[in-house]
């Protein structure tokens, strides 16, 4: 997978390849890293990259950036993947139509949902709160409709793909 990080004023193109076991190879740039990565009890993951042990925390923030707890040192980020890096470079240029399924990111549980079927929505607009990773996740709605259905209900636990909301 491609992504887009900024941290302050930098910008940099990271290229993450799964190599399963939850071993990751990361180009930064013209550098290589090992990563292994495992989750901890308490949410927090701990990282060895490149033989040094680090435990990281995540924090996701209003704005859509993400805070890091890296050694005392909170680092604010913002992480586009290709998809979201592609609809930001489009700049409105182009607009989704017909149903959109919201679908759980990730494994989790649905903490409550901001909708109901029939209300209308704005491009955006919060949809539902899922936690995954000990972190609560607001889905929003990718156009402006109605939402038509919901598939889950609060306290449900869901698996990745999971359809949650279906907007028309």
């Amino acid at each position: 997978m491609k992504y887009q990080a900024t941290l302050g004023k930098e910008t940099h193109e990271i290229h993450v390849f799964d190599k399963g076991n939850g071993l990751f190879e990361v180009h930064l740039g013209d550098e290589r890293h090992v990563v292994d990565a495992v989750e901890l009890a308490h949410g927090a993951v701990s990282l060895i990259v490149d033989h040094a042990s680090y435990s990281v925390e995540f924090e996701d923030t209003a704005d859509a950036k993400i805070n890091v707890l890296v050694r005392d040192q909170v680092f604010s980020i913002e992480v586009l993947d290709e998809r979201r890096l592609r609809m930001r470079e489009a700049g409105g240029k182009f607009t989704v139509e017909g149903p959109q399924v919201i679908a759980a990111p990730m494994p989790g549980k649905v903490v409550k949902y901001l909708v109901a079927p029939g209300d209308e929505v704005a491009e955006g607009q919060g949809l539902v709160v899922v936690e995954a990773m000990k972190m609560e996740n607001e889905l929003t709605s990718p156009k402006a409709g109605v939402v038509k259905e919901i598939f889950a209900s609060e306290g449900d636990s869901v698996d990745s793909g999971a359809k949650l909301v279906v907007v028309d």
